[in-house]
């Protein structure tokens, strides 16, 4: 197998990708001094045949400079289409993926830097969040259910307020279907500030696993707009479990994107919530067909050992 050396520790955010290199390759831990400074943060810094790769599980801010002069290829989750940052020539686009819980590869391939390279505060909390969050598991196609249950929580956020608008005109439009049974809402903010979404509020706290197993459940999982266009990790997990997928227009680069109607149903308005909800409920040959195709893509391109052969395919 390729041998591949990762150059920093890496946080919760990129722990699907840890899982996908050491699925493909030799992987193993070999710091050095010029990358430590990006050590749990959301990047992925690993040598192939003396070639650097870098991953980037950021929201859309822009390159890393530093990282990019250095790197031969430089990965992002979050490839906006138009940021310049993002359109030079060693970016590259990846598929969307989800934090999930690697803490035997965590301490595999780290061990006792772990101790000396983090501080303790942001060592517990990396081995919280991981511990917190479920195992991968590549669910097949009989997770597929067709039912009236359709589940969605999320945040709202002080400077997305479109993003909020379509958000709680998803939740409106679940409650208002007499045939959906709906769970979810906001979840309320800590300031008490829930920007006049008190109708569209939670009255319960999911965790982390409680949250994937109740959206594996959904009849219609919304691919909901996230900080500043980023896609939503929840996207890969909704299309690993046979999940319905809503989705308005990628912001983000892909390296192929889903297609409409077979893998996916792409709203351009908010206006179409009713219509296809409704739709969803009553057809369960149109809802079978796009959430059994979102699984096909899902298996094609996003489980780990498909993002690990895609990144290897680069190194060649």
């Amino acid at each position: 197998m390729t041998k591949i050396e990762l150059l920093n520790i890496s946080n919760f955010y990129s722990s699907y990708y840890l899982l996908a290199l050491s699925e493909v390759g030799n992987l193993e831990y070999n710091p050095t001094e010029e990358f430590e400074k990006f050590n749990n943060r959301g990047f992925v810094i690993f040598r192939i045949g003396g070639k650097i790769g870098v991953i980037d599980n950021h929201d859309p801010v822009g390159v890393d400079a530093e990282l990019y002069g250095k790197s031969d290829f430089y990965f992002a989750t979050n490839k906006l289409k138009d940021n310049p940052s993002y359109n030079q020539q060693k970016v590259k686009p990846i598929f969307p993926h989800y934090p999930i819980n690697i803490l035997g590869l965590y301490f595999r391939l780290y061990g006792i830097s772990l101790v000396f390279k983090l501080k303790p505060r942001d060592l517990a909390r990396e081995l919280y969040v991981l511990n917190s969050r479920p195992s991968y598991k590549s669910l097949d196609e009989s997770n597929y259910q067709h039912h009236n249950y359709v589940f969605f929580s999320g945040s709202t956020w002080k400077k997305e307020s479109w993003a909020n608008e379509i958000r709680a005109r998803f939740i409106r439009a679940c409650k208002a279907n007499p045939k959906i049974e709906f769970e979810g809402g906001f979840i309320p903010r800590s300031d008490g500030n829930n920007f006049g979404y008190d109708e569209e509020l939670n009255t319960k706290k999911y965790g982390p696993k409680e949250f994937s197993h109740l959206s594996s459940k959904s009849l219609i999982s919304l691919n909901n707009p996230a900080v500043l266009g980023a896609v939503s990790w929840r996207l890969a997990e909704y299309w690993n479990s046979s999940s319905f997928v809503l989705s308005f227009p990628f912001q983000i680069d892909l390296p192929e994107f889903p297609k409409h109607d077979s893998e996916i149903h792409y709203l351009n308005d908010a206006d179409e919530y009713e219509s296809i909800i409704q739709k969803a409920v009553d057809d369960k040959e149109f809802h079978a067909k796009i959430a059994k195709g979102g699984k096909k893509y899902f298996e094609k391109n996003c489980t780990p050992i498909a993002q690990g052969n895609y990144l290897l395919s680069f190194f060649k």
